[in-house]
């Protein structure tokens, strides 16, 4: 994805506070209104407005910082590298660490066609199935269900990680654990006890 360079000093700052606010306050409420971002982001409105002249131009930015911190905690994680569940545990992790960002990102359809619809391929996308076919091939992942179904229930389980520590009813480690526990008892491949 080609992006400029982040800008530096207090010019940086403030945009990247109003970005990250904006994907805070949408993800919630799509329709909030700027003043209520401005707020958010700890800027005046007029302020916000010369960063972001209308709603349009200020939801394009916070789709290409939320895609860019998303491809950027992904890499970090190293999803790639290592035994697969430990992979879908950083997974986890690093989708978690961008909570807001993937509320934003993925919580609207409007912004998930926008997503699509972008230049290169959605890098969560592209990791997860990956992952989930690795781990089906390695008999880690339960191979008897489709790798689209188990990517839909790990999205699920990661946005209600995130909504649970958007809302502050979890801790972001707790809903880690819990996101991680629940894929893996629901998706492992270990002896299961028989139906009697």
């Amino acid at each position: 994805m080609d992006s400029p360079l982040p800008e530096s000093g207090a010019r940086g700052r403030t945009r990247r506070a109003i970005l990250s606010a904006a994907a805070s306050v949408l993800s919630r409420r799509r329709d909030a209104p700027l003043a209520e971002i401005a707020a958010a982001a700890e800027v005046g409105r007029s302020t916000l407005q010369r960063y972001f002249p209308d709603r349009e131009l200020l939801i394009a930015a916070v789709i290409e910082d939320s895609l860019r911190r998303l491809d950027t905690s992904l890499r970090e994680a190293r999803v790639d590298q290592g035994p697969p569940l430990e992979s879908l545990r950083r997974l986890v992790n690093a989708m978690l660490d961008v909570g807001d960002q993937v509320l934003f990102l993925y919580g609207d359809p409007r912004v998930s066609e926008a997503v699509d619809a972008g230049d290169g391929p959605d890098p969560a996308a592209e990791e997860i199935r990956r992952l989930i076919a690795r781990g089906q091939s390695g008999g880690l992942i339960d191979a008897e269900v489709s790798g689209a179904w188990i990517e839909h229930v790990l999205w699920a389980h990661v946005s209600a990680g995130c909504l649970a520590v958007s809302g502050g009813t979890l801790p972001r480690h707790g809903a880690s654990a819990w996101v991680i526990r629940t894929l893996e008892n629901g998706i492992g491949t270990r002896a299961r006890p028989t139906a009697t």
